[in-house]
Parts: structure tokens; C-alpha cells; sequence
């Protein structure tokens, strides 16, 4: 790591504390094999805040994956400032995925985008309000294994944290992002009848059966595009991510399995989505007598949202236009570590640099301008929260 920018990161200088970051590897072992985890950046994280006055820590939340949470004490309400550690992997990668190279007006490398530019405007924000002027009640969140299956933020509400905001800084372009479309994963097993290929009848097509009820969801899908709309997320979608079934040409497949993800919206319970689904298979085996199949709910997370009109999202986007920034309101169409706060009753917008279409991307970058900007709209936003009355 570049002595130079580290003294400046130490310092506080949002650029040098994301290609500090970015310099520091922590893919995430369950996405890639010798994934280093988050150990390194949390160390790296927790030495600066500690290094500022608050009151931090790690914690160890599995083998080998770590939270950083760091308070700050101040007058008025709590504001919550969350991003995570860890990164995709680097398989694929066309620019090195650590040099953290500033060229362009970019920082370029993994996790440049998702989310270490986000990390480094919360840690230049904070460092400012250590050091005058009005400051709220300060929780700093810096949690592990958002890109998989969000342990870091699951163990991070077990501790029942106590705020009244929250502010997620993943990449958004600087637009206020306070809804959140969530999803839900369902496994079809479909069975058939095994038999040479040339006794048909004597075989039972699991594939075809999966077929027809893949193609049956077509018409699902434009239900739900005809349902009203959301005023920012729009509609729900269906899809199939995976097929597996069969077991050469020339034998009818016995089974057949698929797993299909419906995007939900905020309200949607997920009884009620797989009710839909069942309702699709049991029309369908109305008109295909031999055909069976069952339907299981997989992993589900909820769609959010908070309302236009809230402190929150006010609040923010008249930070932003001190800063020059227009007042943006847009949907988050993927599902974020946000939607776990919504649920346990914090408000949570997303609110970062970057453009999710880098996130994850084969040559991640971020703008520099952004980064420094998201700063600017974090301390405001906090000192703006502090000097107001509840």
C-alpha cells in the first residue's frame, strides 16, 4: 500500500480512503475460492476510527468474517451510516483488482464501485464531524458478507441497534434511493416417468412438464407488468435461473428441477407469491393429467421502502442541493442490506457514489467527483440532523 495515500487516508481524504480500501483485497471466500474475507479491511477500518475518538470494535461475526461498529456521541437523534466490507471475486477482471489506480477521473479496481467508495465517503464524513461544529449521535456499521448472504447486517440487528436513521451507501449516483425490491427464490421438482427413448408410451417427460410450466409463467409475467405501478420500483418479474434435469438423449427424464426468482415489491408477502405459483401448477395439471411436481420455498428477502416524504429522504436530498447535487429519487431495483433495517423499524435509504452498472463489472471503476461529493452530503445531513429539533 502507497505510504503516501495511507498518511492521507489517515487523515481523512475520501480519495486516498478508497484506493486505501480498494488496495486492500476482501472477496468474499463463499463467491470465490481463497477469498480473503474481510479481516484486513476491517483491521485497516477499525485503526482509523479508533484513530479519530470513537468508540469501536470488531467483531468476529463467523470464522473468519468481520463487523467494525463504531460510535460517535453527539446531541439529537442517531444516524446509522452502513456499507460492507467484502467484494465479488476477481475471476475476469481487465484492470488490476488492487492497484486502486486514479486515472481519468476515476478510481478503478474491485470493490472501487460496490462498495468501497461508499465506505470511504462514511469515513471522511465521520472524521470531519469528530472535529467541530454540530454532530448527531454517530453509528458507524462496516459489516461483513452483504455480497452472499448478509451474516455482517443479520448479526448487526441481533445486537438490537438503537437508531432513527440509516443511510446505506451503496452505489446510487448521488440519487436518493428509498424503496427496495425484494425477492423470492422457489424450487419445481418435477417427476416423470423414466423409459427408452423409443417407448413413449412408457415414458413421462419431466423436462416437457417443466417446459409448459415455464411457458405457463409468461402470462404470469404480464399480470404483473398490468398491475398498478409502483411510483419508483415499477413492477414485479418473474424468471428461471436454473434447470437441471435428465440423463442422456435417449432416455425420458424422471426429474426435472427448477429454480425461478420472482422480484417482489414492498408489501408483498411471500404466502401469497407462492400461492400464485401453485395456482399456475395447478391449472396446468388440470390439462396434463400425468404430469406431478411440487413447489418449495427457497431463500426470501423483502422488498422496502420509506416514504418520499420522510426526514430521512428530505433531509438528504436538501444536503445534496447545498452541494450542488439535484434532488434525485429513484428506486433500487436490486435487493440491499437496507431492507434488514426497514424491517427491524430503522429507516434506511441507499445513498452513495457510483453507478450499480460498474458494480461487479470487469473493469469496476468509480468517479472520483462522486466520492467526494457523497461526503460533502454525509456531514451535512448529520449536522443538519443534530442541530434540528426532534
Amino acid at each position: 500500500m502507497n505510504p503516501e495515500i495511507l498518511e492521507l487516508a489517515r487523515h481523512g481524504d475520501p480519495l486516498a480512503l478508497t484506493r486505501s480500501l480498494v488496495s486492500t483485497p476482501s472477496v468474499n471466500p463463499q463467491l470465490e475460492e481463497g477469498g480473503s474475507g474481510e479481516r484486513e479491511a476491517a483491521t485497516l477500518v477499525a485503526e482509523w476510527l479508533d484513530l479519530w475518538g470513537l468508540d469501536t470494535r470488531i467483531t468476529e461475526i463467523s470464522p473468519n468474517r468481520f463487523n467494525v461498529i463504531a460510535k460517535l456521541d453527539g446531541e439529537g437523534p442517531t444516524l446509522l451510516l452502513n456499507g460492507h466490507l467484502d467484494t465479488v471475486g476477481v475471476g475476469g477482471m481487465t484492470v488490476p483488482p488492487f492497484d486502486a489506480k486514479a486515472e481519468g477521473g476515476r478510481i478503478w479496481g474491485r470493490g472501487s464501485c460496490d462498495m468501497k467508495a461508499g465506505l470511504a465517503a462514511i469515513l471522511a464524513a465521520t472524521k470531519r464531524l469528530t472535529e467541530e461544529g454540530p454532530r448527531p449521535n454517530l453509528i458507524v456499521a462496516m459489516t461483513a458478507d452483504e455480497e452472499h448472504a448478509s451474516l455482517g447486517m443479520y448479526a448487526l440487528v441481533d445486537s438490537f441497534p438503537s437508531a432513527d436513521f440509516a443511510i446505506v451507501t451503496e452505489p446510487t449516483r448521488l440519487a436518493v434511493m428509498p424503496a427496495h425490491k425484494g425477492f423470492l427464490w422457489i424450487r419445481a421438482v418435477f417427476e416423470g416417468r423414466a423409459a427408452h427413448g423409443s417407448r413413449p408410451d412408457l415414458g413421462i417427460d419431466a423436462i416437457r412438464h417443466a417446459a409448459l410450466y415455464i411457458s405457463a409463467l409468461d402470462d404470469y409475467g404480464d399480470q404483473l407488468t398490468s398491475r398498478p405501478a409502483h411510483p419508483l420500483l415499477k413492477h414485479g418479474s418473474v424468471h428461471a435461473g436454473t434447470i437441471q434435469g435428465g440423463s442422456a438423449a435417449s432416455v425420458y427424464p424422471d426429474t426435472c428441477e427448477i429454480v425461478l426468482e420472482r422480484r417482489t415489491m414492498p408489501g408483498e408477502r411471500p404466502e401469497k407469491v407462492l400461492q400464485e405459483f401453485q395456482r399456475i401448477l395447478d391449472e396446468l395439471r388440470e390439462r396434463e393429467g400425468d404430469l406431478r411436481a411440487s413447489l418449495e420455498q427457497m431463500l426470501e428477502r423483502p422488498g422496502t421502502e420509506v416514504p418520499e416524504d420522510s426526514r430521512l429522504v428530505q433531509g438528504l436530498l436538501e444536503a445534496g442541493q447545498k452541494h450542488g447535487i439535484p434532488p434525485v429519487v429513484e428506486g433500487m431495483t436490486a435487493w440491499v442490506d437496507a431492507a434488514i433495517l426497514n424491517e427491524i423499524g430503522i429507516p434506511a435509504v441507499c445513498y452513495g457514489p457510483g453507478d450499480i452498472a460498474q458494480a461487479h463489472s470487469a473493469a469496476e471503476w468509480v468517479e472520483l467527483a462522486q466520492i467526494e461529493k457523497c461526503a460533502d452530503v454525509l456531514e451535512s445531513f448529520a449536522r443538519d440532523l443534530a442541530t434540528q429539533v426532534s
